[in-house]
This record gives C-alpha cells, sequence and structure tokens, in this order.
C-alpha cells in the first residue's frame, strides 16, 4: 500500500508511469477535440495546462520536458524546412522576401508604439513613482526612463513580429504545402524571425552599453563561418554518407544528428536554435525523397513524439490564475493577444493585396504566423533575465517585467488556438479548390499499377524506390510484387526464397505507407509469367532490375527480353541503381525522334515528371524541336514545378556524346522502342553494349514507352479527356 501511495502522489515522479501518461494524453487528446471540431494541436496544449503544475499537478515541469519540449519546436522547423519545395521557393522567393518584411514592420511599429505608453505604465507601476537607480547610470530622469521604455517596447514588438510554424503539421497532414500561400507564410518566418532575433540582440547590447563595431564585426564573421558551414559543408557530408551507408535507421540517426549539431551552430554564431534547424531541413531537402522509408520516419517520430510533447509542454506553463493577480497582468495578456494578433492579420491583409491572393491563401498566410511559441519564449526569458536597475527599495528591475512573462504564456495560448484552427480551415478549402479546378480543367490522373517481378534480392530496395517515386503521392493502387517460378519448382528451396523476397517487398513498401500484393506464379518462363499477371491486373507499369555489378547486355537483353516486350504492350521499365535515389542531382533524358506519335508519350512522360519532382531533381531532355514542342506543353498543362531544360539531339547515333555531360549523380533514362513503332531506330541494338562498357558507373533507366494495338489505342483516347 505504501508503494501504491508513493505512486499516486502528486505529482508523479514514477518516469515509467510520466511517460505512460504522456502516451495516454498524446493518444486521447486529439480525439477528443476532434469530436468537438477543434485541432487536435490545441487539444494537446489544453491537456498540458490540465495536467501541469498550473492545472491539476500530476505533471511537473522538468528538465525532461524542457528537453522534449526544445527538440519538438526544433522539429517543426526541421520539417518545415525539409517539406519545403524548393523550386516552389525559388519562384516565391521575392514574395517571401516582401511578405517578410510586413510581418516585422508592422509588429515592430504597432508593438513599439503601444509599447512605449505600456512600459512607462509598469515601470511605474513597480517603482510606486519613485526613482529608479539604473545599472548604467545614476537615479533615473525622464531621458533615462524614455530610453528604457523605448527598448522595453522594441523587444516586446520583435516578440509579436516572430512567429513559429507550430500549424505546420496540419498543412502537410492535408497535403497542400505547395500552395504559393504555404511557400510565402515559410519564407517570410524565417526572414521575419531572423530579423526579431537580431533586434534583441542589439537591443541587450544597447543596454549594456556595448554596442559597437566590434560586436558587428564578431556578429558578421560569425554568421558567416555558420552560413558555409551549412551550406557548403553539410550537403556534401550528407551526400557522402547516403551513399555509403543504406540502412535508414542509421539514415535517421544521421539526419537527427545533422538538425540538433546546426541548432547548436546556430546558437553559437549568434541566432536562435530554431534557425539552425530550419536551415538544416533546406539543406537536406534536396537529399531526401519525398516518397522514401526515411521521410516517413522523419514524419513518423516527429508527429508521434517529439513535437505532441512539445505541444503539451507549452501548455504545462500556462497559468490561468495569473489573470485574477491583478489588473495590469489580465491588461497586459489581452493587450498582448490583440497587438500580436492583429498585426499578423494586416500583415496577411497586406499580402493578399501586393500578390493578389485569394481568401483562402490570406487565411493561410495568417494562420501560419500568427503562432507565437519557441522564438518569443526564447526573447521573454531572456530579456526578463535582464536587469536593468533597481527601485528605491532594492527590488531588481528588468528588461521585461513579470507582468509581460506571464502575459506573454497567455498570449502564446491564443495565438496557437487561433492559428490551428484558421490554418485548419485554409488547408480544407485550399485542398477542395485545388480539385475542383483539376475537375474542371479535365485532368484526369491515371491509376498507377505498377508491377515488379523480384528474383534478386540485391535489387528489391532499388526497385520499390523507383515504384514509389513515380507514382502520385496520393494514389490508391498497391504495387504488385511478383515472383515467377517454372512449375517444376513447386515447394522447392526456390520458392521459399521466393516467399521471402515479396515478404521484403510487403516490408519495404509499408516503410512509405504503401500497400504491396504479393503474387507468386507458376509458369513455362519468366517472360510468360509477367505477361500474363500484367493482363490479368491490368498493370500500367512493369519495373525490372538490373544487378550495379552486371553488365547490361549478359544480365537482361536476350531472348526473354524479346519475348517480354512483344508479349507486353504496357511500360517496361528496366533500371540499374548505383546510389540512393536522394543523391541525384540531374535527370537526364534521351529522347529518340517522332518519341511523341507514341500511344505512351504522355505517360512516360507523366512518371519521368514525377520522379523528378520526387527527388527534386533538375530534369534535362536531349530530343529534336518537335519532341521538345510536345514535351513542354505537357510540362505546362501538368504544371510543373521543376521546369525542364531542352538540349539539341537530332541523331542517335551520336549518343555516346552525352556521356561528356553526364555526371557521376546524375540518372541516365534512355527512351528506347519496341521494334516496328514510329520512333524505333536501328541504332538501338547497340545500346546494350554502350551502357555497359560507357554507363557502368551510373545510375540508368531504359525505359519502353505503353504501345496500345489499334483497339486498345480507340478505346484509350474515348475514354481520356486528358493525361498528364
Amino acid at each position: 500500500m505504501e508503494q501504491i501511495s508513493n505512486f499516486l502522489n502528486l505529482p508523479f515522479t514514477d518516469p515509467v508511469l510520466i511517460f505512460s501518461l504522456i502516451l495516454l494524453i498524446i493518444l486521447f487528446a486529439p480525439l477528443i477535440f476532434d469530436k468537438i471540431k477543434i485541432p487536435h494541436i490545441v487539444g494537446l496544449i489544453f491537456a498540458g495546462a490540465l495536467f501541469g503544475p498550473n492545472g491539476l499537478n500530476v505533471l511537473a515541469y522538468d528538465s525532461s520536458f524542457h528537453l522534449f519540449g526544445q527538440v519538438g519546436v526544433l522539429y517543426i522547423m526541421f520539417l518545415a524546412g525539409i517539406d519545403v519545395d524548393m523550386n516552389d521557393f525559388k519562384q516565391n522567393k521575392n514574395k517571401s522576401i516582401v511578405f517578410g518584411m510586413y510581418t516585422f514592420i508592422i509588429p515592430m511599429v504597432l508593438g513599439t508604439i503601444t509599447g512605449i505608453f505600456f512600459m512607462y505604465l509598469i515601470y511605474n507601476n513597480l517603482s510606486g513613482g519613485e526613482p529608479i537607480t539604473w545599472v548604467s547610470g545614476e537615479a533615473s530622469d525622464s531621458n533615462t526612463l524614455i530610453k528604457y521604455c523605448a527598448l522595453s517596447a522594441i523587444v516586446l514588438a520583435s516578440m509579436y513580429a516572430s512567429n513559429t510554424l507550430l500549424a505546420y503539421p496540419i498543412v502537410s497532414r492535408f497535403g497542400v504545402s505547395r500552395n504559393r500561400s504555404v511557400n510565402i507564410a515559410v519564407g517570410g518566418t524565417i526572414i521575419t524571425t531572423v530579423l526579431a532575433l537580431l533586434v534583441l540582440a542589439i537591443v541587450l547590447e544597447v543596454a549594456r552599453g556595448e554596442m559597437n563595431y566590434i560586436f558587428w564585426l564578431r556578429f558578421i564573421i560569425s554568421l558567416s563561418i555558420f552560413g558555409f558551414i551549412i551550406f557548403y559543408l553539410f550537403p556534401r557530408i550528407a551526400r557522402w554518407f547516403f551513399k555509403r551507408y543504406a540502412d535508414n535507421i542509421v539514415q535517421y540517426i544521421f539526419v537527427l544528428a545533422m538538425v540538433f549539431f546546426a541548432s547548436f551552430l546556430a546558437k553559437l554564431a549568434g541566432i536562435e536554435y530554431i534557425i539552425g534547424a530550419f536551415l538544416a531541413g533546406i539543406t537536406l531537402n534536396r537529399l531526401v525523397p519525398k516518397q522514401s522509408p526515411l521521410m516517413n520516419r522523419i514524419d513518423f517520430v516527429g508527429n508521434a513524439i517529439f513535437i505532441p510533447f512539445f505541444l503539451i509542454s507549452v501548455g504545462m506553463i500556462v497559468n490561468f490564475r495569473i489573470l485574477f493577480d491583478g489588473y495590469l497582468t489580465l491588461l497586459t495578456a489581452v493587450l498582448m493577444s490583440v497587438i500580436a494578433t492583429l498585426s499578423k492579420y494586416l500583415s496577411a491583409k497586406a499580402a493578399r493585396k501586393t500578390f493578389k491572393m485569394s481568401n483562402s491563401e490570406e487565411s493561410m498566410i495568417f494562420g501560419l504566423t500568427n503562432a507565437q511559441a519557441a522564438a518569443t519564449l526564447a526573447a521573454v526569458m531572456i530579456a526578463y533575465n535582464f536587469v536593468i536597475g533597481y527601485t528605491a527599495s532594492g527590488e531588481a528591475v528588468r528588461l521585461l517585467s513579470e507582468e509581460i512573462l506571464n502575459g506573454t504564456i497567455i498570449m502564446i495560448l491564443v495565438t496557437c488556438i487561433i492559428s490551428s484552427i484558421v490554418t485548419e480551415r485554409a488547408s480544407k478549402k485550399i485542398a477542395i479548390s485545388d480539385i475542383s479546378n483539376e475537375k474542371s480543367a479535365g485532368i484526369y490522373k491515371p491509376e498507377h499499377r505498377i508491377l515488379i517481378p523480384v528474383s534478386n534480392p540485391n535489387t528489391i530496395n532499388s526497385l520499390m524506390e523507383l515504384a514509389v517515386l513515380i507514382r502520385n503521392k496520393n494514389e490508391k493502387q498497391p504495387i504488385y510484387a511478383l515472383s515467377v517460378m517454372s512449375n517444376n519448382n513447386y515447394e522447392s528451396q526456390g520458392a521459399i526464397e521466393s516467399q521471402k523476397l515479396l515478404e521484403k517487398a510487403v516490408s519495404l513498401g509499408a516503410a512509405t505507407d504503401n500497400k504491396v500484393k504479393m503474387i507468386s506464379r507458376y509458369d513455362l518462363n519468366i517472360a510468360s509469367g509477367i505477361s500474363n499477371v500484367v493482363k490479368e491486373k491490368n498493370i500500367s507499369d512493369v519495373v525490372m532490375g538490373l544487378h550495379s555489378k552486371t553488365t547490361f547486355s549478359d544480365s537482361f537483353f536476350g531472348s526473354m527480353t524479346d519475348a517480354l516486350l512483344s508479349g507486353v504492350n504496357r511500360m517496361i521499365c528496366i533500371f540499374k541503381s548505383t546510389q540512393p535515389m536522394g543523391t541525384i542531382k540531374r535527370v537526364v533524358v534521351t529522347v529518340p525522334a517522332d518519341a511523341e506519335k507514341e500511344s505512351g508519350f504522355n505517360k512516360w512522360c507523366d512518371r519521368v515528371f514525377t520522379l523528378s519532382e520526387h527527388i527534386d531533381a533538375e530534369i534535362v531532355f536531349y530530343c529534336n524541336a518537335n519532341t521538345t514542342r510536345s514535351i513542354a506543353s505537357l510540362a505546362v498543362a501538368r504544371k510543373n514545378h521543376i521546369q525542364p531544360k531542352f538540349m539539341p539531339f537530332e541523331n542517335w547515333d551520336e549518343f555516346m556524346t552525352i556521356k561528356t555531360a553526364i555526371t557521376s549523380n546524375d540518372l541516365l533514362v534512355v527512351i528506347s522502342a519496341r521494334k516496328l513503332s514510329p520512333s524505333y531506330q536501328t541504332s538501338f541494338e547497340k545500346l546494350p553494349t554502350q551502357l555497359s562498357e560507357s554507363f557502368q558507373e551510373n545510375s540508368f533507366i531504359v525505359l519502353y514507352p505503353e504501345q496500345f494495338k489499334e483497339g486498345e489505342v480507340d478505346q484509350m483516347q474515348n475514354s481520356t479527356t486528358k493525361i498528364i
């Protein structure tokens, strides 16, 4: 009984019990609040306030919550950086800069004007009308008082200017992270947060009386070193590591280490941790494909553990009792919440007018940028601990008073609630609008029914990776994994090994949230087995592998290939992988003349474009003028996020001249053709030898486009309006 009594003493001290309760909160809080149409982010914050030291006192805000809370906010900023579509980000960078200035200047002006009067009121209340002895001078006179009121007001305004992308997981959940309003908000957040934290650093130096050229020289040098490490060294280290180590768990630990080391370097450089975490996400953006086991682990761990811990920790510092401590505390909380929300609303309104945005986009910008959390907490704690003077009774006077500290906590709660609700509503509207626009444009996205014949344990990882990367993100159809065995291998060791390969394919698919269906087939030969499954399951794409250490001609081309190409009219990809897809910088596509006349032209273009977008790699086409026009029009129709580049390529006999333009980090995609097709050329017969001899160290794909028979072409044209 005594042991049970010790367990039930509040607050809980047993680590297992604490962690169990936290997991129950993470599990049930979102479920309960979703029932009453309140975002689960708000639910977790309220749960933290209820069970924290200022509520039921079940949980103590100790070092563990502080640690996990810090990790959570850094994770949010990292996710925002790694989830940004860099091409959209670049296209909207000017708009991000403009909005960043809006969301910095408007809160600074509004906050400073209101803050000077308010800080004067607080300082007079603290001193009881008596002179204050300032640390940097004698007893206060009107000029000194005004000076420090102004400094405090500027710090307060900088807190309004900064924001945390607390609601970004909501954007990701609705799949609208590519909307321009999201990219503008993310870019603007970084600009205004950096500027706000810079203002804080400058104000502190002024208060100390140490503002001189040495400060600026030290700051510029440290920031330059930080930028060099993040933008030059980090990508090269990461690319080397990902090429060398393919294990997803090892890669995930490496990513975490990079994030937190970047955050630490940011602090050394004189800026806040959150900036380092975001820039780490930007740095790793191109190296972590959006559809990959690694990205899936990053999202899962963050959304399941780290981010909920942060939200609960925010709730634990909320103390509603302070609202009843006196009129000044209540007035402070109300005024801060109003000014912070109003300034961000006006910034979003200005962005809408400037960029001619819709109501939903305005709401999205406002929702994402309204939440005050990480940077605000950091600023208020630094300023609160900075003593600027003493009252006549010897009481310390701080740069930001206790009333401001308590008001900040309430402001964080209020802005987080508003941010979550507004962002969720805006995300729903934008997602619905995107679907409606696609339907009204007559755009049809065909189902991807991809078949992967598995026979080699050394190629199954790369085949699954390619299959996931060439499909639409929201594709509902499963990936089919096929093992073909001859009839005389029934219940043999070969059948057991085939089953293991199929189970591995299912496991790899699950790591990327893709369903994989296993198919075991006994047939006369591999080509016959594949051909029959393609017809039975209405397969759209066949993805086959080539081991990196074998020659192309010996491993694939021959009678089996001829039989497969003649028996299967769907798109066939033969893939040889020498490095992870995330480390690919460019996709180089060689296209023969008249490729646009093939019935499968639109489909393979869509697959190549999708692949390029998922790995965030530049795409370059080598083709003639007619094919260039056809590919360019498709890119415009599907609103490509990565604009293709084109190089003249008139004669396929000059295929080997491309070798000089291919680097080790390029993926070569060769568009071939079946015999008697419009784009077939006799030069294709040399392709196996050319690839084996000259491109052995490169990853490449040989792609045979879909080719329909005459009746099937008419049927396809009647059933679809537009294929992208």
